[in-house]
Order: C-alpha cells, then sequence, then structure tokens
C-alpha cells in the first residue's frame, strides 16, 4: 500500500498538516512543494488546481484544505485525536473552522502588513484594527480554556492542533499574548508536543 504523500512547507500553512502527520504517527512521504511557483507547476495542479499549499494524496483520496486534511487524517489514523462521539467531533469541527475563521482573518492582515507590503507603503492602522479586534476572539479562547487544558477536555485533540497551527503566525508577527495567561499555558503545552518540533523542520527552505 502507498504511503499518504503530503505536500508542503513547514514555512506556509502547510506547517499546520505537516503537524497533523506527524502527530498521528504514520509512515508518510513529504513532497517539498514551495508556494513560491512550485504550487504553479502543472503537475501539482492535478492535485489541487487551487495552486495552493498544502495537498494531500492519501490512494485515491486527494484533499486540499488544511483544515480538511487535519479532520481526515485524525478521523482515519489519529485514534484519540478525534473524539470517538459526534458530539465531541462536532466541537472539534467548530473549533477548527473558528479559527480559520475568527483568528486567521485578522493575523493575516498583520502578516501581509509586516512581511509582504514594502515598509514605505505599511498602514500602520491596519495593523493596530487587527490586533484590537483580536481582543475579542482570543477572551473567548482564554475563556474556554480556563478550567480545562484543552479545548476538548483534558486530553490534547485535533482541535487543539488546528487551532494553534492556525496561531503559530501570531507567534512569527511577536503579537503580545500577556492578556490571556490560559491561551499563554495552553499554546505551550501545544509546542511541547514531539510531533510540534518535528513539523518545524519538515520541508524548510
Amino acid at each position: 500500500m502507498d504511503k499518504p504523500v503530503i505536500y508542503g512547507i513547514s514555512a506556509s500553512r502547510a506547517f499546520r498538516s505537516i503537524w497533523a502527520i506527524e502527530e498521528v504517527g504514520i509512515d508518510y512521504e513529504h513532497v517539498p512543494t514551495s508556494f513560491r511557483g512550485d504550487a504553479q507547476a502543472p503537475e501539482y495542479l492535478d492535485i489541487n488546481p487551487n495552486g495552493r499549499i498544502p495537498a494531500l494524496v492519501d490512494g485515491d483520496l486527494q484533499l486540499c484544505e488544511s483544515m480538511a486534511i487535519n479532520l481526515y487524517l485524525a478521523r482515519k489514523y489519529g485514534g484519540r485525536l478525534m473524539p470517538a462521539d459526534a458530539e465531541g467531533e462536532a466541537q472539534a469541527n467548530q473549533w477548527s473552522v473558528w479559527a480559520i475563521s475568527e483568528i486567521e482573518p485578522l493575523q493575516m492582515q498583520i502578516v501581509v502588513q509586516k512581511f509582504f507590503t514594502p515598509e514605505e507603503q505599511r498602514d500602520e492602522g491596519v495593523v493596530a484594527r487587527a490586533e484590537k479586534a483580536l481582543v475579542r476572539p482570543l477572551d473567548v479562547l482564554d475563556a474556554r480554556l480556563a478550567h480545562q487544558i484543552y479545548l476538548l477536555g483534558e486530553n490534547f485533540s485535533i482541535a487543539d492542533l488546528n487551532v494553534a497551527g492556525v496561531m503559530d503566525l501570531l507567534s512569527m508577527v511577536e503579537f503580545n499574548l500577556d492578556s490571556w495567561s490560559n491561551v499563554q499555558r495552553w499554546l505551550a503545552a501545544c509546542r511541547e508536543r514531539p510531533s510540534y518540533g518535528k513539523a518545524k523542520v519538515v520541508g524548510v527552505e
């Protein structure tokens, strides 16, 4: 049986899915596909016609979108990483969608200004507004973690990996999380997992 193949590099959103496949602990093939040209190659567009990373090929299945890939990996290979009951799985899905709808758009505004906009063209107002808007979802997350170790209870799950994977960019832009002590504690616990460290060095350009 062919091994699953993950496309992407850790210095991109593909990090989330590299982390997930490391966490589930299966043997896999990694193709270090960069968003700088590789993702527009005809052979890659046959896998993901959107021309973005990551992508996963597992047998006859071809998947794109990091959250879809991660939820699939957790369901098929992750054991306790995905809750066994429908209610728990629904919460894992909820938090995964929450991360890409409530956190990611705002943090990407900061990333674009700090890393992709020439210094003389940067709009500090965009950064300030995004940082202010992040307060509300971070308050929600901090409250969720006030009385439990992880998002779904006492055990690390795909919900934690997905949300922490999205929020990894906040450390890159040096966003100050001092006002959210529960979030800080939780993020530290997520990043202490061996799979996180392994994923960080996979496909580094």
